[in-house]
């Protein structure tokens, strides 16, 4: 690794520790992984209780590769991303999704001061994340994080995740043709359930992995 990348990736791994003593003081449980690696051992430590593991639709997550051991491992997986599910079929994991032993999940943007911030198109993901399942394990990549307010972590979904992601899922939005949010009111939109976990909530087991990686959008 070259001397500038080695101080670039200085710079990330001090606002990734920034972020996860500001997600402590906000009462998560907050996990600095230097390579996504780390977040994979910690993921499938924190599995080996679990009978029954949510995913929700991360490509963090995806790009963990952990789904494969843990079905290897005979757990039973609640993926409502999976192929050949009818439409009904994928409803319902989405439900079960939300009383599941573990939820895996990724996170659209991530504040300096320790704030979740996230945008859905139906909300299962949201939902799950602050109340129904045992425990949660959000994945942060570096690439998530700002430097700034609630609102600046709205437009960084709207402008840096939401269109890849309308692209990715085959959705006819306008951002999904030019990559650029215009607030629509396509019939299609993703933006449609926006949420801020501040603190962590009452009764979920919570966990955030800051990772000194990109991942996902």
């Amino acid at each position: 690794m070259s001397l500038t990348e080695n101080l670039v990736d200085w710079t990330h791994e001090q606002k990734c520790l920034k972020a996860v003593e500001s997600l402590g003081i906000n009462g998560f449980t907050a996990v600095y992984c230097p390579s996504p690696q780390d977040a994979f051992d910690y993921i499938s430590s924190a599995a080996a209780g679990a009978r029954s593991i949510g995913f929700g639709g991360s490509m963090s997550v995806a790009g963990l590769g952990i789904e494969a051991q843990l079905r290897d491992s005979g757990k039973e997986l609640l993926n409502h991303s999976a192929k050949d599910l009818a439409a009904e079929e994928r409803i319902e994991v989405m439900r079960r999704q939300l009383t599941c032993d573990l939820f895996l999940c990724g996170c659209n943007a991530l504040t300096l001061g320790g704030e979740l911030v996230n945008i859905d198109a139906t909300g299962n993901r949201a939902a799950a994340m602050f109340f129904g399942p045992r425990s949660v394990i959000v994945v942060v990549g570096r690439n998530k994080l700002v430097e700034g307010t609630v609102h600046d972590a709205i437009q960084r979904v709207k402008n840096r995740a939401t269109p890849p992601n309308a692209k990715r899922l085959n959705f006819n939005t306008p951002c999904a043709h030019t990559g650029f949010c215009t607030n629509c009111n396509s019939p299609q939109r993703l933006c449609r359930v926006t949420t801020v976990i501040d603190r962590k909530p009452r009764f979920t087991d919570l966990h955030v992995l800051v990772v000194n990686a990109d991942m996902g959008f």
